[in-house]
This record gives C-alpha cells, sequence and structure tokens, in this order.
C-alpha cells in the first residue's frame, strides 16, 4: 500500500481479498502497509498509503467489510512504513473514513513504545482486533517480560469485547 509505482497491483488486491472474504465469511481485514524504500519520501509513502486506504476502506464498507492497518515494529521488519501506533492512527485520521481500524499488536507495540495499557485504553474506540505474543522472542505469553494476566484484565475492565488473536 504505500508504493506508487504499485497502486493498481494494489486496487486489484482489494477486489480478490473481498472475493476471499466473503466466501470465507470474513468480516474484516488487515492491509500490511509494506516496507518503504529507502530512497522513497516518507511523505510520498503516506500519501500513497492513505490514498490506497481511502480506496480499500470504502471498497471494503460496500461489501459490509472493515478494514484494518497494523503497524509492525522496526527490529524485526525495518523499513515497514508504519511502525507505532500513533503512526498508524495519522493514516487513519487522513483517510477519514469510518472504516478502517487500527489492529493493535501487542509484540510489535511492547517493541516500539510500551506503555500498552495506556496506548490501549486511548486508543481503543479506534481498535477493531488485537493480537499477541510475549517479547523477547514472539513467543507464547507467560514466556517473556509482558503481563498478560494484567493485560487481560485490564481489557476486560475496558469493556473490549473483540477477539485476540494469536501469532507467535
Amino acid at each position: 500500500a504505500c508504493l506508487p509505482d504499485r497502486v493498481s497491483e494494489f486496487r486489484d488486491g482489494v477486489g480478490r481479498a473481498i472475493e476471499y472474504a466473503k466466501t470465507l465469511d470474513v468480516p474484516q481485514l488487515n492491509c500490511l502497509v509494506g516496507i518503504r524504500p529507502q530512497q522513497m519520501d516518507a511523505r510520498r509513502a503516506f500519501d500513497t498509503i492513505v490514498e490506497n486506504l481511502r480506496f480499500a476502506a470504502a471498497e471494503l464498507k460496500s461489501e459490509g467489510i472493515r478494514l484494518l492497518v497494523e503497524p509492525c515494529n522496526a527490529f524485526d521488519i525495518p523499513g515497514f512504513a508504519l511502525n507505532r501506533s500513533t503512526e498508524a492512527l495519522d493514516v487513519i485520521e487522513a483517510v477519514d473514513s469510518d472504516n478502517l481500524y487500527l489492529q493493535y499488536d501487542i509484540y510489535h507495540m511492547q517493541r516500539m513504545e510500551g506503555e500498552l495499557a495506556a496506548t490501549i485504553e486511548r486508543n481503543l474506540p479506534r481498535i477493531a482486533h488485537i493480537q499477541l505474543a510475549d517479547n523477547p522472542g514472539r513467543h507464547e505469553p507467560g514466556t517473556g517480560e509482558i503481563n498478560y494476566p494484567f493485560l487481560f484484565a485490564w481489557l476486560d475492565k475496558l469493556g473490549y469485547d473483540g477477539y485476540i488473536g494469536c501469532e507467535y
């Protein structure tokens, strides 16, 4: 989604993603925005992401499917175009669609920003899916530094009623 020379390929992919989602009865899709080439201006990548996600959000909305965008940490995926929740939220604000949400990956955001409980609470209205792994090493909960019993209780207290995906 961040590459200006692949916009038509991205848009074709949205159509295929809708077909798959409808066949599998999937209510929401995550768009990984991709790796920005080092020589590409960050603003150009941002603008391309916004235009592509604006298109995708509208197409998916017409089919009753939500669009999610996920920031990924810069350590495991160097050059990824969105690395922090604030960057993804800036994109969401610029797209200005009621059909674009944040996919909050606890592992990635622990690596990039910490403050998991406060960040989730502050942004919960824009979070449509949470996924997890423990840090370090992207292993199962309880093998690293993240206090999952606290975090799960916190999510319950906040009223999060979505799924929590496990990706480790």
